[in-house]
């Protein structure tokens, strides 16, 4: 999930001249925030699949996942409003590679936005509360629609999958291009090292 078309701030330039672009501070947390909420968001929900029905650590799990969800979703909306009003846009790609890379980008924020309001929607479907760590709890159905639980529930699972394998091939393309390639494309959206 590196944004490579997302908001940049250029370093002031050293005695070796000018250092590469950056992003800046708020895209760089909120980059990996993001990164983070997926992860743990998905690991919440294979974990609890080995847990029995009905049982109070499963419960809890999925009450955090919930909790996690309405979060990412608050994540995902400061990003998008990030990334389209505040600083410097990374220049147009100019090769495959780069249009590949955004083209990315911009695949997984359109997962990121469906998986989103598909979480919403199979919460609705089965009728239960969004609560959110038990500070806030809303409930905007009260008969529970098995059809529908079942279709969300299976988007739900096919696109966490989609997203989680689409984001591992782009951390795995970043790693290339630090080992590998020995480009400055991972440190973009590294946090700058103390001292740098």
């Amino acid at each position: 999930m590196n944004e490579n078309a997302a908001l940049l701030n250029k370093e002031a330039p050293d005695s070796g001249g000018d250092l590469p672009v950056r992003y800046d501070r708020t895209t760089i947390i909120l980059h990996w925030l993001t990164v983070v909420l997926v992860v743990v968001l998905f690991a919440l929900a294979e974990i609890w699949d080995f847990l029995e029905h009905g049982a109070p650590l499963r419960k809890e799990f999925q009450s955090l996942h919930i909790s996690l969800g309405i979060l990412l979703t608050v994540v995902l909306i400061i990003r998008l409003g990030w990334r389209t009003t505040r600083g410097t846009r990374m220049p147009a790609a100019t090769n495959l590679q780069e249009r590949l890379a955004k083209g990315m980008q911009h695949v997984l924020y359109l997962l990121l936005a469906v998986q989103v309001a598909l979480g919403f929607l199979l919460r609705w479907a089965q009728a239960e509360s969004f609560t959110f760590f038990g500070l806030l709890s809303l409930q905007f159905a009260t008969v529970k629609n098995r059809v529908l639980e079942h279709t969300f529930g299976n988007f739900h699972n096919i696109i966490a999958w989609t997203i989680i394998i689409l984001a591992g091939l782009h951390a795995a393309a970043a790693l290339m291009h630090h080992y590998i390639l020995k480009d400055d494309t991972l440190e973009r959206i590294l946090p700058r090292k103390t001292g740098r």
